[in-house]
């Protein structure tokens, strides 16, 4: 686990304008100093990531936030009051300390304070913004562990922070309230719930956004193994039918068949929980990496509460064809 003088190294290195592999509640996060245009850039060519994909900046307390954005609407106050430190992040207008490279080319920038306490001590710590998508190649499966970071991106990381397994396991909600109603633009560990409950309203999910945000890549958190997507009472017979095919097929069995028997090269219990569930999701599909498999097949669990933001990872994850 990080200690202090490992944070103090990694505070360091983001000055110097180096890249710091960062704990964070969601996923672990590939950090720059969010004022540093070159050091952002390098982000950018480390992870493979087009540069008109928006970064987040994390700041270490909503006291920071008028520090980063041109207003803050009183929706966003509320949000921030309630919210922050937390898996939740605010689109806003862009501020003129951010930089057109950490967002995109775009005059909104997305922003949150994570509830993790080493990303915490490190803000503090480095006094600034750190820009920090997760710290993987674009499109593949967000790491959850400072071992996922390092078998993925390995040296090209100056610094690797660990502060343990995260603990919510996907990434944060997106909330545009850069106009008169807001929207999820991404699902993540706010639920849609717990935002109705404090705005006191509906609040939309559009399929698509004029607003680009993080995570909106056809095909993306996708493992190397090609995943399927069907009904969950289909999930058995799939499995068994594509490895008569020969694939070696990895399995998300639902609870409700937990008892089935399955013919595939290797299986996952998903557990009841949801919050288990997001948690383990992205170190299962790696899991099943890790087995050979070459074929995934899984269901989308119901829609409601951090099983939006699940069923949204594994439709990314199967790309444009979700389904057989």
């Amino acid at each position: 686990m990080a200690t202090a003088s490992d944070i103090e190294k990694a505070a360091e290195v983001l000055r110097a304008g180096g890249l710091v592999a960062l704990p964070t509640e969601t996923v672990y996060g590939l950090g720059a100093n969010a004022e540093d245009p070159a050091a952002v850039t390098r982000i950018f060519q480390v992870k493979g990531r087009p540069p008109s994909h928006p970064l987040i900046v994390h700041i270490s307390g909503a006291e920071h936030l008028d520090d980063w954005v041109e207003e803050v609407p009183a929706t966003a106050r509320l949000l921030a009051e309630h919210f922050w430190p937390g898996p939740l992040t605010l689109v806003l207008r862009r501020g003129r300390r951010v930089p057109l490279e950490a967002t995109g080319g775009l005059e909104t920038v997305a922003v949150r304070v994570p509830d993790h306490p080493v990303a915490l001590a490190l803000l503090s710590a480095f006094g600034g913004g750190v820009t920090a998508p997760s710290a993987n190649r674009f499109g593949s499966v967000s790491p959850t562990t400072a071992d996922h970071v390092r078998a993925e991106l390995g040296d090209a990381v100056d610094f690797v922070l660990d502060g343990g397994p995260c603990g919510v396991g996907v990434e944060s909600t997106i909330v545009d309230v850069t106009g008169e109603t807001p929207s999820i633009l991404r699902p993540g560990g706010v639920t849609r719930e717990n935002l109705e409950a404090v705005l006191g309203c509906p609040i939309e999910v559009p399929s698509t956004s004029h607003v680009r945000v993080p995570g909106q890549h056809p095909s993306h958190y996708a493992p190397r193994a090609r995943v399927v997507l069907v009904e969950p009472e289909k999930v058995v017979a799939e499995a068994g039918h594509a490895q008569e095919l020969g694939h070696q097929v990895g399995v998300f069995l639902p609870p409700a068949f937990a008892d089935a028997p399955v013919k595939a090269h290797a299986v996952v219990a998903l557990p009841e929980s949801m919050d288990a569930y997001a948690r383990g999701l992205y170190g299962f599909l790696r899991e099943l990496d890790q087995q050979g498999c070459d074929l995934i097949v899984a269901s989308l669990p119901a829609e409601k509460g951090l099983g939006l933001a699940i069923a949204n990872r594994l439709r990314r994850a199967a790309g444009p064809r979700s389904s057989e």
